[in-house]
């Protein structure tokens, strides 16, 4: 399953509650305001890191560079453009969006 996440980590529980459901084998696309757990040196970085080993977490990179986070990903998190979006929703059977 994919899984997208446009809120943000810390201001929004949105990003823990995926964490929490999303079953070994899955992805998580990081898109809008979701992409700052995609930030190393954070307070949710060890838990990105720790959900790293079980599920492929990808963030979309216009998002990441409209932050102006481009120096600030962590190892592991992999950046998709809008091409890659379409090909991570078309890969999976369903997608569940966290609002």
């Amino acid at each position: 399953m994919l899984h997208t996440v446009n809120k943000s980590p810390f201001e929004d529980r949105t990003f823990e509650t995926c964490l929490k459901f999303a079953q070994e084998g899955s992805t998580i696309l990081l898109i809008e305001d979701g992409v700052y757990a995609a930030a190393k040196d954070t307070a949710v970085a060890m838990q990105v890191q720790h959900a790293l080993k079980r599920v492929a977490i990808f963030a979309l990179r216009p998002d990441i560079d409209a932050r102006g986070m481009q120096n600030r990903v962590m190892d592991g998190v992999r950046l998709v453009d809008f091409e890659g979006f379409v090909d991570l929703v078309t890969a999976h059977r369903a997608v569940q969006s966290w609002f």
